[in-house]
């Protein structure tokens, strides 16, 4: 997601690429497939690296213990609430905050007339690559605090927006790292920030929270 003339490395870059809705249908779709071919590049050489390293890039030795299934049922349990918490806390702090306003309007150009199927793929896409990189593969590596800080640095917007999605960034990266470091698993991470980016970016296409304006007593009405 991005401003029109802007985006983070990778996800808010892939968002400006592929859901424009005025480059025309081939336009739109040669972002999409554009945003695949990135975000593929990305989660492969995380995958190569971790396997060079002998590493499993969906796994690691979790700080709970789990083994198994029962690493793969928690780590899925967390990461459907930590999905639906973030979510819903996205509503709660636009409704409520500036600094959340005034991101929600940077980020939204870039999905105004996307179709479904466009945020759908750069919704699973972007997940994917970005969870395979910097969870499945820095992680373990470098630990949860400095992945994530080097994920929310990545994630870059001119303008006031810039540090609000920054430290936003980074507080998701915590989170997804954490789940990741816990369980010892990648599935819950990669279905929490699959699930977050599809419903944010129809969020971001659908709803303006400017307020309308009223001009001539209220007869006229402006977006």
């Amino acid at each position: 997601m991005s401003a029109t003339q802007d985006g983070h490395a990778l996800g808010a870059q892939a968002a400006r690429l592929g859901t424009r809705s005025d480059r025309g249908a081939f336009g739109r779709l040669r972002g999409v497939l554009l945003v695949l071919f990135v975000y593929s590049i990305a989660g492969a050489v995380a995958v190569v690296a971790s396997l060079a390293l002998g590493r499993d890039p969906t796994s690691c030795d979790g700080w709970l213990g789990a083994r198994g299934a029962a690493g793969l049922l928690l780590s899925l349990g967390l990461g459907v609430l930590l999905g639906a918490a973030t979510i819903l806390s996205t509503r709660a702090l636009i409704q409520r905050f500036r600094w959340a306003r005034a991101l929600h309007l940077a980020l939204r150009p870039a999905v105004h007339g996307a179709g479904d199927a466009g945020l759908w793929l750069v919704a699973l896409a972007s997940a994917t690559g970005e969870e395979l990189l910097f969870r499945g593969l820095l992680v373990p590596l470098a630990g949860v605090v400095t992945s994530s800080m080097v994920f929310g640095a990545l994630h870059q917007v001119r303008g006031q927006a810039r540090w609000g999605w920054m430290a936003w960034a980074t507080v998701m990266g915590l989170l997804f790292g954490s789940v990741f470091a816990a369980t010892g698993s990648l599935a819950g991470p990669l279905v929490a920030h699959a699930v977050i980016n599809l419903h944010n970016l129809r969020f971001l296409r659908d709803n303006d929270p400017t307020p309308r304006r009223e001009s001539l007593g209220g007869l006229l009405r402006r977006p």
